[in-house]
């Protein structure tokens, strides 16, 4: 008969640092969900702000783990672990990613947080809709909310990307950003 075998998983400094973050999201997604909402599915989604300040310090990897760890553990903390709410959480979340994802590919110069922020809410919308359109309510009529939701992700995209890019300028992100260009170098310019 063979000794049993023992499995120890050593978290990293990573594991502990995307923790903290997704702590930090969760807590924020608690707290959005105490706000009313006028209109069902419409929150200023104040969770962002930590994926847009992972996304800028620690990359788009770290912010995919931030943001997923925030949807399924929010959803359990919330009760809301499967049903509809999750899924649409789920969707939107994962476009915003992909769009963060292509947008850190455009010019620092004229794409930052605020701009990054605007293009994630939209895409988190249309996500959103998408999925509801198709499973959740197979009717065209749904297309009238539209300008609802994209007057929501315009007004909340700003406020977190300003939001972002005030806590980001306090702790010198730019900076240290552009810190490895070459003087040289017109290619970092701002």
């Amino acid at each position: 008969m063979s000794a049993p075998v023992t499995l120890r998983l050593q978290p990293t400094a990573d594991d502990h640092r995307i923790a903290r973050y997704a702590a930090a999201a969760i807590a924020l997604s608690v707290v959005e969900a105490a706000i009313p909402s006028p209109l069902p599915g419409v929150k200023p989604g104040l969770a962002n702000i930590i994926t847009l300040i992972v996304l800028a310090r620690h990359g788009w990897r770290d912010a995919v783990w931030v943001t997923l760890l925030r949807v399924f553990a929010g959803s359990l903390v919330l009760g809301q672990f499967l049903a509809p709410g999750f899924f649409l959480s789920l969707a939107g979340s994962l476009a915003s990613l992909v769009v963060l994802g292509a947008a850190l590919h455009l010019p620092q110069r004229w794409f930052g947080p605020v701009s990054q922020s605007l293009l994630a809410a939209f895409a988190h919308i249309a996500g959103q809709l998408v999925l509801a359109r198709l499973w959740l309510v197979p009717h065209d009529g749904l297309f009238y909310l539209v300008p609802f939701f994209a007057l929501a992700a315009l007004a909340f995209g700003l406020a977190n990307g300003l939001a972002t890019a005030k806590i980001l300028a306090g702790d010198g992100i730019k900076a240290t950003a552009h810190a490895a260009c070459a003087p040289e170098s017109s290619a970092c310019d701002d």
